[in-house]
């Protein structure tokens, strides 16, 4: 079976767009949280999410969007809420705090979640990844996103992926990306894909949001 890994759309339509025009045919799809926030998109892309998506789970942005002054300490992350929660109507939000924090897939063989498998918010970088293997007795890997730096790493037998962040990635690169599970393979592919940048930033500059959220893209920092 492939699958499509998908982490931190964070609402941009472009970014989204060119990943799933670039993911080879897969039978599933799973992404792990944070569909909206910081970006200009929310609504297009929670409806993209909620069509293609078999499976989501919920992110922090995704769980605290009708309450954005829970990051007032980030103009970035508050204004990119408190956008999102003027364009998502009422069901659209629902939708969001009714996801799911983690969730299994593979038939039982995989855990999806947004952070740590156990602690609620907290990063896992990739040198931390090895920190995961003992949640993983009973599984063949976990997949989580949250930190948008891609990395994936075969511990004991067990795949602990981070796809990377499709909407705002802050590995160096600003490619959106993502990845692909081969569960007969056993194996995990590592993508990235480029997209129009240039028309991002223009409409930033049309919206009144924080440039600072759109020139971040250029950096992928």
């Amino acid at each position: 079976m492939k699958i499509g890994l998908l982490s931190d759309i964070h609402a941009n339509l472009p970014a989204l767009e060119a990943v799933l025009d670039d993911m080879p045919d897969v039978d599933r799809i799973v992404c792990a949280g944070d569909v909206i926030g910081y970006n200009l998109w929310p609504a297009e892309c929670l409806e993209i999410i909620r069509e293609t998506a078999d499976i989501t789970v919920i992110g922090n942005h995704d769980r605290t969007v009708e309450t954005p002054h829970q990051y007032s300490a980030n103009r970035m992350a508050e204004a990119g809420l408190e956008h999102a929660k003027r364009e998502l109507t009422s069901e659209q939000l629902d939708w969001l705090g009714n996801l799911p924090r983690k969730a299994s897939f593979a038939d039982d063989r995989f855990v999806l979640v947004h952070d740590h498998p156990s602690i609620q918010d907290r990063y896992v970088y990739p040198a931390e990844f090895a920190n995961l293997r003992r949640y993983l007795d009973e599984f063949d890997g976990v997949v989580l996103g949250h930190t948008h730096v891609q990395h994936k790493a075969l511990i004991d037998d067990r795949w602990i992926v981070n796809p990377g962040s499709v909407g705002q990635p802050r590995d160096g690169d600003d490619r959106a990306a993502y990845a692909i599970l081969n569960t007969n393979r056993f194996s995990v592919n590592l993508r990235r894909v480029s997209y129009d940048l240039d028309h991002v930033i223009t409409r930033f500059e049309e919206s009144g949001l924080p440039m600072k959220t759109a020139t971040r893209l250029l950096s992928g920092e």
